[in-house]
């Protein structure tokens, strides 16, 4: 049996997702635990202190992302039904928060990183809420609507 076209953009946007979280994963474990050291070393105490946090605040979010993406493809390989992904232990939930204004003492691939990471989680977060909504009525103007609406929520 064909997916409908819907499951196979669904499916395409969360591989698509998935593999921006995992390069992201291994950009940032690679700074932060092997480039980043001298970068932190150069930094105040109470900087390599926020420089440390931070690091730790990355990996939430992108651990957070993963799992909700993996639970995702879960579902679309019939592993896992969809009414199951919506249980609050599945769902994305709140990233860590990062104080904007702290990090500006922080050297700029670390900024970078940081960013990516609470830019990504705010794109999925958005997904996860869109795919909650209770779907009132199913039409194909709906279904183009709906899809249109989630397109321009992770664009921006």
């Amino acid at each position: 049996m064909r997916d409908a076209p819907h499951s196979r953009m669904h499916r395409r946007l969360i591989d698509s997702l998935y593999v921006e979280s995992m390069l992201l994963a291994d950009e940032a474990r690679g700074y932060f635990d092997e480039a980043g050291r001298i970068d932190r070393e150069s930094l105040d105490a109470l900087s390599r202190v926020l420089f440390s946090c931070e690091s730790m605040k990355v990996t939430s979010r992108l651990m957070h992302v993963i799992a909700w993406l993996l639970t995702q493809r879960a579902v679309a390989n019939g592993e896992l039904r969809a009414v199951d992904a919506l249980d609050p232990s599945r769902r994305l939930g709140d990233a860590p928060v990062t104080d904007e204004g702290a990090i500006t003492m922080l050297p700029d691939t670390a900024r970078i990183l940081i960013g990516a990471s609470i830019d990504l989680h705010r794109r999925v977060g958005r997904f996860d809420v869109a795919q909650a909504r209770p779907k009132l009525i199913e039409s194909p103007v709906h279904s183009i609507h709906d899809r249109l609406a989630l397109a321009l929520a992770l664009a921006s």
